[in-house]
């Protein structure tokens, strides 16, 4: 099979989730099938980035646009005129477009990723130019796709229910977990990894996320904030800033000083270590397609709290404690029981933890995947 991948919408380090899922997915088919052939078309961000990665890979190429992805508006329009007329060269099967957006017109079949709705429900996280030209790019990416991949049986549901297209058209690929993040770090490594982003050898609890508004992360601080009192633990948040970023400073201000330290990245050994040295992992989303950093902090080891919303149980299952992440006392109190979990209760919800993120693996979202593409390529 010859398929054209779209990575025109990622620059490295900033779509979040996003770009495990196609970094993994695509190292996953690559392993799985060496007889296919995938194109990947390239911005000027990432067009390294992907060499890099799979220059072992003799089964996938790389086909440079000269665009920056940081011109969102530039992007959109090489997405609707050069990619096309450079599909007509590379001749492919199919294209993939696992950023959401596609083009209108392709000389192949197309499919296309949506991973959440979450531009409809938490209109907040973009500009009021952004969601429009968003929602216009989705509605016309699922009503001309071949096939839409879903990341989880909740996003299915909300594509379904936002664009009324049918459901039988939509395909679920869950998202997977790298092993990497059940493997023992080491006592040493854990500890090097708390001394340098908690500042000391105090207990903490942790949480992954961009400062999104539905990320909800003002409500963790201001819930962390009415226990820390009773618990020695400090919390430590790792995300970059977004647009919930004022609400989140704002309630950081009003915590105890250094009680909660906020770091923007860390390196992929480094969030491995952290998920297995902290005391508990929180998850105060108010809307996951899926809620990767969920179910790597289950792999890891780490009892989670999550709030239920959006696809977080289909990860979480009964392995992660959940509460209303609407209302701050509920979240504290679960906090509270979280960081004060007995030592056999906390054994149990570690070996749950990974029972449950076994199920979860990268060889059956490229399996389901590839078998997209072969519904439609063989048309």
């Amino acid at each position: 099979m010859k398929a054209a991948v779209n990575t025109l919408f990622l620059i490295p380090g900033e779509v979040g989730g996003s770009e495990t899922y196609l970094i993994e997915t695509l190292r996953a088919l690559a392993g799985r099938h060496p007889d296919d052939h995938l194109m990947l078309v390239t911005n000027r961000e990432n067009d390294t980035y992907f060499r890099e990665r799979f220059k072992e890979c003799p089964g996938i190429s790389f086909h440079a646009l000269p665009l920056a992805a940081s011109n969102r508006y530039a992007r959109i329009i090489a997405e609707q005129t050069a990619l096309p007329r450079l599909l007509r060269r590379l001749r492919p099967d199919v294209l993939w477009s696992p950023g959401y957006t596609m083009p209108a017109w392709a000389p192949c079949p197309q499919v296309v990723s949506v991973l959440d709705m979450q531009y409809r429900t938490h209109p907040d996280d973009l500009s009021l130019l952004a969601r429009w030209t968003t929602h216009a790019l989705v509605s016309m990416a699922v009503r001309r796709a071949q096939r839409i991949l879903a990341i989880s049986e909740f996003s299915r549901d909300e594509i379904v229910r936002e664009t009324r297209i049918p459901g039988d058209r939509i395909r679920v690929t869950p998202l997977g977990v790298d092993p990497a993040f059940g493997a023992p770090v080491g006592a040493l490594r854990r500890a090097e990894a708390r001394r340098r982003f908690v500042g000391d050898d105090a207990p903490f609890l942790f949480s992954v996320a961009h400062s999104y508004p539905h990320k909800n992360l003002a409500l963790l601080v201001n819930a962390f904030r009415l226990i820390a009192d009773d618990i020695p633990h400090r919390l430590l948040i790792v995300g970059k800033p977004r647009r919930g970023e004022s609400a989140l400073r704002q309630a950081m201000d009003a915590a105890p000083e250094g009680r909660v330290r906020r770091v923007e990245s860390v390196s992929r050994e480094e969030l491995i270590a952290l998920y297995q040295a902290c005391s508990g992992f929180v998850f105060p989303s108010l809307y996951e397609g899926f809620g990767l950093p969920l179910l790597e902090a289950l792999a890891s080891g780490a009892p989670s709290l999550a709030t239920g919303a959006g696809a977080t149980r289909e990860v979480g299952g009964d392995a992660a404690l959940y509460a209303d992440g609407r209302d701050v006392r509920a979240w504290s109190r679960a906090m509270l029981d979280l960081a004060r979990l007995p030592s056999e209760e906390r054994q149990a919800r570690v070996e749950a933890g990974r029972a449950q993120a076994s199920r979860f693996v990268w060889s059956a979202t490229a399996e389901l995947t590839r078998a997209a593409f072969g519904e439609i390529a063989a048309r």
